[in-house]
């Protein structure tokens, strides 16, 4: 699209019809010298060397050391387990024929930025233009999951009050507490390094499906945006596919977390479309303060609803992840989601990613056995 149309183009916008509450998942991989465990920028020649079955599954992220690997239309979660199992398998082996492999995280442990090479792309090269040190620190890695919606207006309503939710979605697949070689301090410190992007981070409060529209045609016309995909908001309506995208998420170091956090994603949009109506704005201190306990402390952070569909009082994120489960279990038992869901369990008993790379770091006192050793757990 032109930038001419994409000027009016968010007027026009319509929500494109999709399956109520199917499911998309995007994952975004890091590519590993195979030998040293070394952040490598092999995506470039894993696209050029993807089967035919492979290629349309598979994308080019903002550095040549991701790799995106994305579902089709997927109608159930075991559908989403059949699918993910079948792609990333086949790129592993790709990865393998080409002396690389991929590693779930959202931030490589001992990677430099200064390192990494921005992929040749028209769009990536205007950002990282724009967006100077900014751009050049962004090496993270996040998981997206995409839950159809049966029109713009539910997919408004939802992402509004889904903020009240999000930081529990965060805490339990939080898994980027090394950055540079060092321990941040963070469990999440993708976080923060996401939320230095223009338009990133917390959605705005938009009244319905008119004022979205409404808002995109004005950020389009003065020139801040060229299109929807540049709203790196933490839940965004996505029009051109019917869904609501989350995109909060760290990537979890487990494949059965990734199916767990989906399963989550999808039971709670499905209960906040059909159990629950419009909520007034949500406060943002408060919303800003849970995800900070979030990127903090993980679970351990404490956690306030400012919705009040939970409860009224401060809990630990924690607890909230376990009421939040209970309250959307009935929906998860509907979808045929809770099997599931109950991956979620391991997460609040185990540890999340950022827990398993510490302890992992705790025993070897080596990042790059860090990243060997939860490499192998990636499919336990």
């Amino acid at each position: 699209m032109s930038e001419a149309r994409d000027a009016v183009a968010g007027r026009d916008l319509e929500f494109v019809k999709s399956s109520s509450y199917s499911l998309g998942v995007e994952i975004e991989f890091q590519t590993l010298d195979k030998n040293t465990y070394d952040l490598a920028p092999f995506a470039p020649i894993l696209l050029e060397n993807a089967p035919r079955l492979l290629q349309p599954r598979l994308s080019p992220e903002f550095i040549q050391s991701i790799l995106e690997i994305q579902t089709g239309i997927c109608f159930s979660l075991r559908d989403v387990e059949n699918d993910l199992m079948q792609t990333v398998s086949l790129a592993e082996e790709l990865a393998e024929e080409n002396n690389a492999i991929l590693f779930a995280a959202s931030l490589h442990p001992f990677a430099k930025y200064r390192e990494q090479l921005l992929t040749t792309d028209a769009r990536y090269e205007a950002i990282m233009q724009e967006l100077q040190m900014v751009g050049r620190r962004f090496i993270t890695q996040g998981l997206h999951v995409h839950v159809g919606m049966p029109d713009g207006e539910a997919a408004v309503r939802v992402c509004n009050h889904i903020q009240a939710y999000l930081p529990i979605l965060l805490a339990l697949t939080a898994s980027s507490p090394f950055s540079q070689g060092e321990d941040t301090g963070l469990m999440s410190y993708r976080t923060k390094l996401f939320e230095a992007l223009p338009l990133a981070g917390i959605y705005t409060h938009i009244e319905n499906w008119h004022q979205f529209k409404e808002e995109v045609h004005l950020l389009q016309s003065v020139g801040v945006i060229n299109s929807i995909r540049d709203l790196w908001w933490d839940a965004r309506p996505h029009p051109d596919f019917g869904t609501l995208e989350i995109r909060i998420c760290d990537l979890p170091v487990r494949f059965t977390d990734i199916l767990g956090i989906t399963a989550m994603v999808q039971a709670l949009v499905a209960t906040l479309v059909e159990q629950t109506k419009a909520v007034p704005p949500l406060n943002q201190h408060i919303i800003k303060s849970n995800k900070w306990q979030a990127a903090r402390y993980g679970l351990e952070g404490t956690y306030f609803d400012p919705s009040g569909m939970l409860f009224q009082e401060r809990v630990s994120l924690r607890e909230a992840a376990i009421r939040l489960l209970e309250r959307i279990d009935p929906m998860a038992q509907r979808l045929g989601a809770e099997r599931y869901m109950g991956n979620i369990e391991r997460v609040l008993s185990d540890g999340t990613g950022a827990d398993l790379l510490r302890c992992c770091y705790g025993t070897s006192k080596s990042l790059k056995s860090v990243v060997k050793s939860l490499w192998g757990e990636f499919w336990l």
